[in-house]
């Protein structure tokens, strides 16, 4: 019996270079992948999209597909030609112009059919052929050359003779497809199925038979783990951190982030514990973490009460014969770090922190927006206005504020920027500031990336709203504003933490009035005021709008909130809730129908103005019972909604949806009697305001 060939084949494709950016590296990967599937649609090869994996080294980047059609599946196509009325003669004999379409393609006048055009509907010439597909074989080189040329790469070198731009020098280039090896130059080099292992412990090629063996055999002969960095291996670096921390009898401060930056720098991770002398232990955490964290990648220890030990763990990128020299170099580059970090803690406290305020005058914030000297003005300022508005000291306020940017000019966070906020608070404890002062000064610049914590305390709260905004509101005055992907002054980073705080910490803040307090106060205005105003206030809807998507409320809610255009976030997201909720109940549906018709109705009859609505016009029924019913929900919902209650507004509103069916039911609206369509009209402009206090439900899109 003949085995027929598989109608699908296991795919591999390796970039092996030289180290990659360990940051970039996920990205890149995630990128490699979706271009890869889009060009795998593009070109109609059927593959099991779902199933592609794209796994990523600092040498190399590869995607694995387990099934990818080997052919494309043939396809018809239709040529649609002249009009039959130009083409055919009144005999039904091809014309010159019927003649001339027939050798455009190459075919005689025997091959062309009429028929009418799906589109135009006039009868025309049609030639149907059939197009045989490619193998994959002769596709899969242009789709994995396309998905290389979109990945996002900020700026591609060259290297040595050739034309070839990629991230980095491209050393090697693996393409399987099942057992066969598919000739192509990628990124100027020569495909083929060697591989390379680990740079120390297997140099070597290393030839690929099938691609379903890239895991094993760079696993057991190349010493280089492939698996998912970001989950499976930045996990197993984890266990092996949790067990090296163990043997030291302490416990590992493991972060995400950590985690998987270091898994990005490895292909066969081992740990080493390090030490360090017990004297650096009289550093705050923060110095010591950051030294041991962001500047080497290790991961700290502590005992079982959470306080520092003097030891590490790092991972190395080699299985050394020598373990005992690897665990001492990871000791003696921390050293110097270290010991500058007490210098500068033991010299910046000879100085008090408020003794720096001049010392901010100098510094340039930017350059029409003033120093930082302006900006702490402005933003302590701002800060008392927000106290007031949700509680807290302003006097205490104004002083974090005027203290909050003056460990920028220390020694300590000119060595270690990441710490600013965070030795300020230390300096003020030191200096025998209130602690509420203090500990404002740390929290100021939370959030500092999403899902970062929040500030806790009224002080650290308003002051953080008031830099952000301060911030935001200088730019945009200057015309900085974020155009597409470029926001060099992560304004759409500070809105978002802004907007955070205002809404999970419960602040019952007006942004137009702190907008217009914080454009007042800026340096440079380049246009009328109140317009600008209004735009700020717009970008930060926008940003509220990405919070709201990302947490799974949809965007029609959204908008029928925004249409009401409430000032105070923590109103706004009130409201959000209170119509998510409302959509919930079975009356909804019916009820977001009937306001999208009312909404329509009156669009239509040009009504700009209440009007009284008058119960000696009613004649019928149905009328009368609506007025009844909206007089008394009317009466029922003003105290609700004078606090603020719109989850509970809305449900009682749902009430109406009986008496607005059998409304419409009954009642011809745009009646011939002109008395009786405007009472009518009134009516319904009476029922939607009822649901206009909350939000405008004629914008709910219902299934």
């Amino acid at each position: 019996m003949v085995k027929k060939p598989p109608l699908s084949q296991p795919f591999l494709v390796e970039i092996g270079t030289e180290e990659l950016p360990p940051k970039s590296l996920k990205r890149l990967a995630l990128a490699f992948l979706e271009n890869f599937n889009e060009q795998l649609k593009y070109n109609g090869l059927p593959s099991a999209f779902k199933k592609n994996a794209a796994f990523f080294t600092p040498r190399r980047l590869a995607i694995y597909s387990p099934a990818i059609h080997v052919k494309q599946p043939d396809r018809r196509q239709e040529i649609w030609g002249p009009p039959t009325s130009i083409a055919l003669d009144t005999v039904g004999n091809f014309t010159k112009a019927g003649e001339g379409f027939a050798r455009s393609q190459s075919v005689s006048t025997d091959a062309l059919k009429s028929a009418r055009h799906p589109i135009d509907k006039v009868e025309r010439l049609l030639y149907e052929t059939r197009i045989k597909g490619k193998t994959a074989a002769e596709l899969l080189p242009e789709i994995v050359r396309g998905a290389l040329a979109k990945l996002p790469i900020g700026k591609r070198m060259r290297w040595g003779s050739g034309e070839a731009q990629f991230v980095r020098p491209v050393h090697w280039v693996v393409m399987l497809l099942g057992d066969r090896p598919l000739k192509a130059e990628i990124l100027g080099v020569p495909a083929g199925n060697k591989t390379y292992g680990h740079r120390f412990h297997h140099p070597a090629a290393i030839t690929l038979k099938h691609p379903a063996d890239y895991h094993k055999t760079l696993a057991i002969t190349g010493k280089v783990l492939v698996e998912d960095r970001q989950g499976t291996l930045a996990k197993k670096i984890g266990t092996l951190v949790t067990r090296a921390a163990k043997r030291a009898r302490g416990k590992a401060q493991l972060d995400q982030a950590l985690l998987e930056e270091v898994a990005a720098l490895v292909e066969w991770p081992m740990p080493v514990t390090g030490n360090f002398d017990k004297k650096f232990l009289t550093l705050p955490d923060e110095v010591i973490v950051a030294v041991l964290e962001t500047q080497q990648r290790y991961f700290p220890l502590r005992d079982a009460k959470g306080k520092l030990l003097p030891h590490f763990v790092a991972i190395s990128n080699i299985q050394s014969r020598k373990p005992a020299e690897v665990r001492r170099g990871n000791e003696r580059v921390i050293v110097p770090r270290l010991t500058d970090a007490m210098f500068f803690w033991n010299t910046d406290r000879k100085m008090r922190l408020d003794a720096r305020i001049p010392e901010l005058d100098r510094v340039v914030f930017q350059k029409e927006l003033g120093s930082y000297g302006d900006k702490s003005r402005r933003v302590a300022k701002l800060a008392v206005q927000i106290t007031h508005q949700i509680g807290g000291a302003p006097q205490l306020a104004e002083r974090a504020a005027r203290l909050a940017k003056c460990d920028l000019v220390t020694g300590m966070v000119g060595e270690f920027p990441e710490l600013q906020g965070s030795i300020g608070s230390y300096y003020a404890q030191y200096d025998g500031e209130p602690v509420e002062v203090a500990i404002a000064i740390a929290e100021h610049y939370q959030p500092r990336f999403a899902g970062d914590k929040l500030p806790k305390t009224k002080i650290g709260q308003a002051l953080a709203i008031a830099d952000k905004l301060d911030t935001i509101v200088g730019i945009f005055a200057i015309g900085g504003k974020p155009t597409g992907e470029k926001d060099p002054f992560g304004l759409r980073r500070a809105a978002l933490g802004l907007l955070r705080i205002a809404i999970e910490c419960e602040l019952d803040i007006d942004l137009v009035e702190l907008i217009q307090t914080s454009l007042a106060a800026q340096t440079a205005q380049s246009r009328a005021e109140q317009p600008l105003v209004m735009e700020i206030f717009e970008f930060l809807l926008e940003r509220l709008r990405i919070y709201y998507l990302e947490t799974g409320i949809r965007a029609d809610v959204f908008e029928a909130v925004r249409s009401k255009q409430p000032r105070k976030p923590l109103d706004f997201h009130h409201r959000v809730q209170a119509v998510n909720a409302f959509l919930a109940l079975p009356q909804a549906a019916s009820l977001a129908v009937a306001n999208k018709r009312i909404a329509n109705i009156l669009r239509q009859a040009g009504r700009r103005q209440q009007v009284e609505v008058l119960a000696a016009k009613f004649n019928v029924p149905e009328e009368q019972a609506l007025h009844e019913k909206i007089l008394a929900l009317r009466q029922d919902i003003a105290p609700l909604l004078q606090k603020g209650d719109y989850a509970e507004t809305l449900r009682r509103l749902a009430a109406l949806r009986t008496p607005v069916d059998k409304f419409f039911e009954a009642v011809l609206v745009m009646d011939t009697d002109p008395g009786v369509r405007e009472n009518r009209l009134a009516l319904l402009a009476s029922l939607s305001a009822l649901f206009l206090h909350t939000a405008d439900l004629s914008l709910i899109q219902v299934e």
